[in-house]
């Protein structure tokens, strides 16, 4: 049985030239908003650095680890899950992981202190890190490889979103009352999603069809040591560390290094968002038309180069500081949408699971070592500028061209399989 035959089928001919079904564009729109959330608790906690830090009393290395935390606990539910992944219907494995999710956010809300804040971090992460891997699974077996680069597309402008809406709406919220409310907001939408999911959602149990390893520990050996997901696991590291190390400390580097002031930070926020929510789409597309290691190729160029100019800024203008993460970003999503794309037509169809759970661990584990590495390479001034960001910035960029090179033989190994020169 095929990878198309297994995917979910298009009702008829029409439906099929015009790429989704209603049901897959309501499910792609279900997926989006419920990345939006997860992404928006972890990405929440970059923007209220500047205001967390002062309020609960805290170093830059502390609020490192506090960010990393989430990374860790994690990548160990990613690790533990894996095993058992492919024996549910994902429909069930997405509801029980988002709703301890809800339970982790919900600490965070009520944390009056860093140590209740960490431990809401780990409860958060032991949950919400492996909802990424459970919705790129579900990807994977209702949408056939020439129309994922488009659903990816969609559904990581949940990235964008939560720069739009929930980023400045969050900084609003803490301006205006505090910090807590923000993880308040995140718990109540997030409620609102799991109904939906219960309610709205068919099971996704085709994998269940098929003959697979019974015994847990089995299935994950099996996974890990699989030759041809090495290289897979290896580039997927590479990728996670590059965004760990920067959007942990962006906002103080905005505010302190950046010279600009609180009041602007979530306008900057909101346009790079506004760009990236048309991005995205567009990078899916291109994906899909031009080919997705090609448009992995652009997004590595860019994305190098502007880090290289974002680490290296002094003082700027408000709008010098606006096209520098627009730009940043375009980079950024040209890079996450083709290589999510090509990662999905690796694993087997009864290993789909297991290997999202183990890439999503890796990514976590990886990012909260970059979190953790960059927290100590960074040192505050008495006026809170932060100190050698231009360090963070070689690392990324070394990481980056690393992993282009590694990408292309991922690339190569997926082309080959489908009878290809380059997918």
């Amino acid at each position: 049985m095929t990878e198309q035959t297994l995917a979910a089928p298009l009702d008829d001919q029409q439906e099929r030239q015009r790429g989704f079904s209603r049901y897959q564009a309501l499910l792609i729109a279900l997926l989006a908003f419920t990345q939006f959330t997860i992404i928006l608790d972890f990405i929440i906690m970059s923007p209220l650095g500047a205001i967390l830090m002062p309020a609960l009393d805290i170093t830059a290395t502390q609020f490192g680890v506090a960010v990393s935390a989430y990374a860790f606990s994690a990548g160990l539910s990613g690790i533990l899950a894996a095993g058992f992944a492919d024996r549910f219907d994902r429909k069930r494995l997405l509801l029980f992981f988002y709703v301890g999710f809800t339970l982790g956010t919900l600490l965070c809300a009520a944390a009056q202190n860093y140590h209740v804040l960490l431990l809401g971090r780990i409860v958060t992460g032991l949950f919400g890190g492996v909802i990424g891997s459970v919705v790129l699974a579900i990807i994977t077996d209702l949408f056939p490889l020439h129309l994922r680069g488009r659903v990816m597309g969609f559904v990581q402008t949940a990235f964008a979103a939560s720069q739009v809406l929930g980023i400045p709406a969050g900084l609003f919220l803490a301006n205006h009352w505090n910090w807590h409310v923000c993880f308040v907001a995140i718990v109540g939408l997030s409620i609102v999603t799991i109904a939906v999911i219960a309610f709205a959602m068919e099971p996704v149990d085709a994998h269940l069809k098929l003959k697979q390893d019974k015994n847990p520990v089995h299935h994950l050996v099996a996974t890990v040591v699989e030759p041809r997901y090495t290289l897979a696991f290896a580039v997927t590291t590479l990728l996670a560390t590059g965004g760990y190390m920067l959007m942990p400390f962006s906002s103080a580097f905005t505010v302190h290094n950046l010279g600009i002031d609180m009041a602007h930070l979530p306008t900057i926020y909101l346009v790079s968002g506004l760009f990236s929510i048309v991005t995205g789409p567009l990078v899916g597309r291109a994906s899909d038309a031009f080919g997705k290691y090609p448009t992995f190729v652009f997004g590595s160029v860019v994305s190098v180069i502007m880090v290289l100019i974002y680490t290296h800024l002094g003082h700027v203008t408000l709008t010098t500081a606006i096209l520098v993460n627009v730009l940043m970003f375009v980079g950024i999503f040209s890079r996450m949408i083709p290589s999510q794309a090509l990662m999905s037509a690796i694993p087997d169809q009864t290993q789909r699971g297991s290997f999202s759970a183990i890439s999503a661990s890796l990514q976590q584990l990886s990012g909260g070592l970059g979190s953790v590495l960059a927290g100590a390479i960074i040192a505050q001034a008495p006026d809170g500028s932060l100190i050698h960001f231009d360090r963070i910035g070689y690392v990324v960029v070394a990481s980056a061209m690393v992993a282009l090179v590694a990408m292309y033989f991922v690339q190569k190994a997926v082309a080959e399989k489908a009878g290809k020169r380059v997918v």
